[in-house]
């Protein structure tokens, strides 16, 4: 437990906004010591965060602290369920395994083409599919801040050469989802899919979003490192990074759809 002092300093927001969130909105309910005093908890500290993200960018308090408590209180363990939850907006299609690789092979080379040190995440399923890309992914972590891969590894690792390996056990939501996402200046782009059950072996079917919207892409890497910070640990710089708000979306975000679309066209052709 800790004071509203310690409280502002470790989010930035000052005591007297911390009050004022607390009565008239009502988000944050610290406990109350016999001299009156606040003691808060960690929950109450990434409440804050992302409430201040949020507003930075103009979403009225009201949203923001919705959002918060959503983020807080249900943490994501799936990027496909939790983006669909919170962007209803989104609409997916239902995509062949080629064409995900398409998309992906696309993205993949578009990042490695900019060189703008993004942040990556690759959900593969299962590590012989990891495997078989890790070539890829080793140059793709070279040149990014960050990198890590999802897939049923037997244990954690960080390898001095190529992404971060996250294990996922087969009764993990993500075991089931096929993504990447690259989370970088004037270079957000992110593709994920739910895997239909029932799938036969050569009529694999995802339920699928691919988006250049960097508010889309820099949730989908915040669901990524939550749910990656179980295993291995997530850079300080990375973290703060993805606590910032996400650029607008802008000319160059509906150009880098366009080079997307025609490299994964190309590999699909």
């Amino acid at each position: 437990m800790i004071g509203i002092g310690v409280l502002s300093r470790l989010t930035g927001a000052s005591e007297a906004t911390l009050r004022t969130w607390e009565r008239r909105h009502g988000l944050l309910q610290p406990q109350r010591l016999p001299g009156g005093h606040r003691r808060y908890r960690p929950r109450d500290a990434e409440l804050v965060r992302h409430v201040l993200a949020e507003r930075a960018v103009g979403v009225p308090m009201a949203v923001a602290a919705a959002r918060a408590r959503e983020r807080v209180d249900h943490p994501a363990t799936s990027i496909y369920a939790t983006l669909r939850r919170r962007r209803p907006d989104l609409q997916p299609q239902t995509l062949t395994p080629a064409t995900m690789l398409a998309l992906s092979r696309a993205i993949e080379d578009e990042s490695l083409s900019r060189a703008e040190r993004p942040v990556l995440f690759g959900s593969f399923q299962r590590e012989r599919f990891y495997r078989s890309s890790a070539s890829r992914w080793r140059e793709l972590a070279t040149g990014a801040a960050f990198a890590a891969v999802f897939a049923d590894f037997a244990a954690a690792a960080e390898p001095g050469e190529g992404p971060a390996e996250v294990p996922v056990a087969r009764d993990h939501p993500l075991s089931r989802e096929w993504a990447v996402v690259c989370d970088a200046a004037g270079h957000d782009v992110c593709l994920f899919g739910w895997e239909r059950p029932g799938s036969r072996t050569g009529q694999r079917r995802f339920e699928a979003v691919w988006s250049v919207e960097p508010d889309v892409v820099r949730e989908a890497a915040r669901i990524c490192a939550q749910v990656a910070s179980a295993h291995i640990a997530i850079p300080g710089a990375v973290a703060d990074r993805l606590r910032s708000p996400a650029a607008a979306l802008t000319d160059e975000q509906l150009r880098l759809a366009t080079a997307v679309t025609a490299r994964a066209l190309s590999y699909l052709s």
